[in-house]
C-alpha cells in the first residue's frame, strides 16, 4: 500500500534530487527546457524554506555541449563526449544559476569522478565539501566529470552517482526524476498487463527481473541502473523514490499524490567507513574463499589466508577487494593488507607461516574484520 506522500518528503531533512538529461533538454528543438528548470527551482525553494537541505545531481552537460559544438546526432566518439562535457558544464551551471537566483538561492558546481568515491581520502574530502556547502545554504549541483572520464573508468550513469552521493552525505531521501513513474512488474512499454509497484521493501531477484534484462529497452540505461542505485542508497539507510519528472513542479506533484515507486531504506548500523566499502562500485580485485572462511566472516571474523582459494586481479595494499564465495557470488568488500603478488603466495597457508613465505612479518589476516563489510545478496533478500 502506498505510504502517505507527505510523510516521505516531510520527514526527510537531507534530500538528493537526480535529474535526467531528457528532463532538461529538448532534443527536437536542441534547447534547454528553461521553463521546467524554473519550476523545479520553485520546488527546491519550497523544500529549503522548510529547513531541508537539497543536493542536485544533474545530467545534461554533454547534451548541451554537443548542441553548441554542432556535433551530429547519434553516438559520439569519446573525445567528442569529453569536449561536449567541457562546453556544456558552463552552460549547465549558468542555467541553474539563472533559475535559482530569483529565489535568492546560490548554487555551487561539483564534478566527481569514480576515483573520488573509490579513494577513501577523496571520498571524505568530497563529503566534507558537500556538507559545508549545504550548511552555508548553497545548493550543490553535482555531475560526473565527463571531461576526463573514459568509457572504461566512470560511474556510467548519474543514477548510481546520485546514490553514491546520497550514501556519502547520509541523505534521508534520494529522488530520481525520470521519464517513468516507477517500477512495474514488467516492461510497461511492451506489456499491457504490467502493474505498477508502489512500495519495494527489499530488492529481491523478482524485483531485479521486473526491471528488465540488460538487453531490453526497459533495462538498458534505464530501470536496471535505477535498481542498482536503489541497492546502494537503501543499504546506506536512505530511502529512494522513482518518479516521473516530465511535468513542471515534479516535487509538488508528488506531494499532491502523483504515482511513484518508493524503495524503503534498510536499517544500517554500519559506521561511515563500512558504508563506503559496501557501496564500492569498482573493487580492484577479488579473493575467492572456501566455506569455512565464509562461515567465519558471517560471524564477524577476519579473513585469514588459509581460507582463501584464489586471487584475481592486480591490486595494492589498502585497495578495496570483492570477497567471493566458491561459486563466484560477492559476499563482502574489504581493504586488503597485501598486494596481489604477496596475497597469491600466502593463500591457503596458515598465518604463522606467512613470515617464512614472504620474508617479512606481515599481518596475521589478509583483511581485518574492521575493514570488511558484508554485501547483501539477492538470495538473502
Amino acid at each position: 500500500m502506498q505510504l502517505p506522500n507527505h510523510q516521505i518528503l516531510e520527514n526527510a531533512n537531507k534530500i538528493v534530487i537526480k535529474i535526467g538529461s531528457s528532463l532538461l533538454i529538448d532534443a527536437q528543438n536542441s534547447a534547454l527546457k528553461q521553463a521546467w528548470l524554473n519550476a523545479l527551482s520553485q520546488d527546491v525553494n519550497s523544500l529549503i524554506s522548510q529547513g531541508k537541505q537539497v543536493i542536485i545531481v544533474s545530467s545534461g552537460a554533454i547534451g548541451l555541449g554537443r548542441i553548441q559544438a554542432g556535433f551530429p546526432s547519434g553516438k559520439l566518439k569519446l573525445e567528442q563526449s569529453q569536449a561536449s562535457a567541457a562546453i556544456g558544464q558552463i552552460a549547465l551551471a549558468r542555467a541553474y544559476e539563472n533559475a535559482f537566483k530569483s529565489h535568492n538561492i546560490q548554487v555551487a558546481q561539483i564534478l566527481l569522478s569514480l576515483e573520488d568515491s573509490e579513494n577513501r581520502k577523496r571520498y571524505i574530502n568530497a563529503t566534507n565539501t558537500i556538507n559545508t556547502l549545504t550548511s552555508l545554504g548553497f545548493v550543490p549541483v553535482i555531475n560526473e566529470n565527463d571531461t576526463i572520464a573514459t568509457s572504461e573508468i566512470r560511474f556510467g550513469d548519474n543514477d548510481r552517482l546520485a546514490a553514491r552521493v546520497a550514501s556519502m552525505i547520509n541523505a534521508d531521501l534520494l529522488l530520481l526524476l525520470s521519464d517513468i513513474d516507477g517500477l512495474y512488474s514488467e516492461n510497461p512499454q511492451k506489456s499491457g498487463s504490467a502493474k505498477h509497484i508502489p512500495l519495494i521493501k527489499t530488492i529481491t531477484k523478482q524485483i531485479i527481473q521486473a526491471a528488465g534484462s540488460s538487453g531490453s529497452d526497459y533495462g538498458t540505461g534505464g530501470m536496471i541502473t535505477k535498481i542498482m542505485a536503489a541497492q546502494i542508497a537503501t543499504e546506506s539507510g536512505c530511502s529512494m523514490i522513482i518518479a516521473d519528472g516530465r511535468e513542471n513542479n515534479p516535487v509538488k506533484a508528488i506531494l499532491n499524490g502523483k504515482q511513484y515507486s518508493l524503495f524503503s531504506a534498510q536499517k544500517s548500523g554500519n559506521p561511515a567507513r563500512k558504508k563506503w566499502l559496501n557501496a564500492t562500485l569498482e573493487p580492484k580485485g577479488s579473493l575467492y574463499i572456501d566455506q569455512g572462511a565464509q562461515n567465519a566472516l558471517t560471524h564477524g571474523k577476519s579473513l585469514l589466508s588459509a581460507g582463501v582459494t584464489k586471487v584475481e586481479g592486480k591490486f595494492d595494499n589498502g585497495d578495496t577487494l570483492a570477497i567471493k564465495s566458491a561459486n563466484g557470488q560477492i559476499i563482502a568488500h574489504g581493504l586488503t593488507n597485501y598486494d596481489s603478488k604477496d596475497a597469491g603466495l600466502i593463500i591457503g597457508k596458515k598465518s604463522q607461516d606467512i613470515a617464512d613465505i614472504l620474508g617479512y612479518a606481515g599481518r596475521a589476516n589478509i583483511i581485518h574484520r574492521n575493514n570488511l563489510v558484508h554485501v547483501q545478496t539477492t538470495e538473502e533478500a
